[in-house]
């Protein structure tokens, strides 16, 4: 498979995104081809410090990078020859098999959405986010590519992310439910209403609304909802299991008694830090584009890089677009 990577727009910078490629690299044999798109003398100087020679890896120049505080659209008109841009152009001409970028998440949509277009019968792309609940995890969707959205929108989300749950998760017949303020009919907002009553006659295992409570209690494998809501859902997450260890971390080492526990408790502490590590899922990806995209922290470092990448490569391998598009139009029809 070919991946490519935009190498800019990162928090730590082109070289740790270079060293996430080495070791995707050096787990994934499937790679045939890696084109890491950004300006060439920093990837060179990149792939120099990281002792990167690797055959498979080739160098798309950008001159220009879409930061964080580049409004996306305007951003994308003054900036032509950007890396979000080039990455995408690549996957577009077919060069490419799926990208990644660490970039302005408004700019990866935006970039994404015009020049690849959505799959036939899908209206909006939508971020897709894997996180950890008690005993497994849940798919999230929309994680945060759409504030605004109508009901058909959610009720394509809950077509996709069951098909990401049931291929990527392995999860037979999964749940799913729409986020809302209590599990009655009667709550929610029309946009909620009217999207349960449409994800009832989808032939989803659609189990109703789902409150805040349920979402780490594994009462679905898919978690519905706007844009809005679900960056917020997300980022709160990340937040708290931050703040949780930094509260753990504090309290454990407080007195010498303390240090003991914790001390025989250390393979324990570690094994919920890794669940909770956001490193690991990797990368978000975009489902419902004309194409595989995946969109990871713009704070990854080498880690979370290497598993953005095999996460790209999993939408490949499990020809996530094909599926997305029988389903819809098996279910919905025509698009709308």
């Amino acid at each position: 498979m070919r991946i490519v990577v935009d190498v800019m727009g990162g928090d730590h910078g082109c070289e740790e995104v270079v060293l996430g490629a080495k070791l995707a690299l050096a787990a994934n044999p499937n790679i045939t081809e890696l084109h890491l798109v950004g300006n060439e003398p920093d990837v060179l100087a990149a792939l120099k410090a990281a002792g990167l020679s690797d055959r498979r890896v080739s160098i798309t120049h950008a001159s220009q990078v879409l930061t964080m505080e580049d409004k996306p659209v305007e951003g994308l008109r003054r900036k032509k020859d950007c890396s979000i841009l080039r990455a995408v152009d690549l996957l577009k001409e077919g060069k490419g098999d799926a990208m990644v970028s660490l970039g302005n998440t408004g700019g990866l949509v935006a970039a994404s959405t015009i020049r690849l277009r959505t799959l036939p019968g899908v209206e909006r792309p939508a971020i897709t986010a894997v996180i950890p609940s008690e005993t497994r995890e849940f798919v999230l969707i929309d994680a945060g590519a759409n504030p605004d959205c109508k009901p058909i929108h959610l009720a394509q989300f809950a077509i996709m992310g069951s098909i990401y749950s049931r291929e990527i998760l392995h999860r037979t017949h999964p749940r799913v439910g729409i986020l809302s303020n209590g599990t009655e009919a009667s709550k929610g907002t029309e946009l909620t209403r009217e999207a349960a009553a449409l994800c009832a006659h989808l032939g989803l295992n659609f189990v109703g609304y789902v409150e805040g409570h349920d979402l780490y209690s594994d009462r679905v494998e898919v978690v519905v909802t706007d844009g809005f809501v679900g960056n917020i859902v997300l980022k709160t997450s990340e937040s708290l299991a931050k703040g949780i260890f930094g509260i753990l971390k504090r309290e454990l080492t407080a007195t010498p008694i303390r240090k003991l526990g914790a001390l025989i408790a250390k393979g324990a502490f570690r094994s919920v830090k890794q669940r909770m590590d956001p490193d690991v899922y990797g990368g978000a990806p975009l489902l419902g584009l004309n194409g595989n995209v995946v969109k990871a922290h713009g704070s990854a470092r080498r880690g979370a890089v290497m598993n953005a990448i095999r996460v790209a490569g999993e939408a490949v391998e499990h020809r996530i677009n094909d599926l997305i598009i029988q389903q819809i139009a098996d279910t919905l029809g025509k698009p709308v």
